[in-house]
């Protein structure tokens, strides 16, 4: 018989199998990247925060996404380094349940918010004589609640299930905590988490593909109907949205990665938890770059602004 673990429960991840001498070089790689994420999104926050010709819906959801992105990036990042520095690999019971709350909600409140965003290119290029009219500063700011509160109360209930689950084991097989990884150490099966959890994540994923897709297709009729009149409609339309579109795009494709992964019995542990860490560092490294190069009017303040500080200086 297996005995129940006693309070306080301290985990043991497993993390990546690291050559002897090579911790150091990955520590600064984690590093890097973790500077790549914290100074981009601060930019894009920065820019948008200081030109009030950019306080406009789309890029205050912007904001909510680079939030996001911090979130699940800070869950995660600044540990993995104490792992590959110092191969620290112990988690006390409450930072290991925090860690997983923190990154199932980036990876639900991503998709959100970009939910929420697709509402707001459709009404801009669908009904652009009444976009102000509709998307006010309070349905604004409502829109933007709803897609965190959405996300906080489904993986509050996610998480809820381990309010009564007596774990029989210590070492976290992965990399980072997770809602799945916490529960494979319980001393029985969790059915009520697994099909919540399923349930969840299938519905989520759909639901916001049906909005996004169906935003879409009503974009794109606009367009080419506005379009035939004025191509610089249409030629507008393509550059407000296309952001948007590919960010979503690359958050897709990094969760099927992972799914691919765990399908195929032949792909090691140590390239799982890889493309894992990838979902973590991958996006929010990349959105700031999408979002200053395609983005016109992000990109001119950018510009303006580094432009005026060099100026300034000399």
């Amino acid at each position: 018989m297996v005995t129940p673990l006693k309070q306080p429960i301290v985990f043991e991840l497993e993390g990546f199998d690291v050559p002897t001498g090579y911790g150091p070089f990955l520590f600064f790689l984690a590093l890097f990247a973790y500077i790549v994420v914290l100074l981009g999104n601060g930019i894009v926050v920065s820019i948008i925060v200081m030109d009030k010709t950019l306080h406009r819906p789309m890029f205050v959801m912007v904001c909510h996404l680079v939030v996001c992105d911090l979130l699940g990036a800070t869950a995660v990042l600044p540990r993995l380094m104490m792992h590959f520095l110092m191969g620290q690999k112990r988690i006390a019971y409450i930072p290991a349940i925090t860690q997983g709350f923190c990154v199932h909600t980036y990876g639900v409140a991503v998709q959100t918010i970009l939910g929420a965003m697709a509402y707001d290119r459709y009404v801009a290029v669908c009904d652009p004589l009444r976009y102000h009219a509709i998307m006010t500063s309070a349905r604004l700011h409502a829109l933007c609640a709803l897609a965190w509160i959405l996300a906080l109360l489904l993986i509050a209930v996610l998480f809820s299930f381990h309010m009564n689950v007596l774990l029989c084991g210590q070492t976290i097989q992965h990399v980072y905590c997770s809602n799945r990884s916490i529960l494979n150490l319980a001393c029985a099966p969790t059915p009520m988490s697994n099909i919540y959890g399923l349930t969840m994540t299938w519905s989520v994923s759909t639901g916001i593909f049906i909005i996004i897709a169906f935003s879409y297709i009503r974009i794109l009729s606009a367009s080419v109907k506005q379009g035939r009149a004025d191509r610089t409609v249409r030629t507008k339309a393509f550059q407000t949205c296309t952001p948007h579109l590919v960010v979503y795009v690359l958050y897709e494709i990094a969760s099927l990665i992972i799914i691919v992964s765990l399908r195929f019995p032949s792909v090691t542990q140590n390239i799982r938890k890889f493309f894992s860490i990838l979902f973590i560092i991958i996006p929010p490294a990349i959105n700031p770059i999408i979002y200053g190069l395609v983005s016109k009017d992000l990109r001119a303040s950018i510009i303006k602004h580094f432009s005026l500080h060099v100026c300034l200086k000399h």
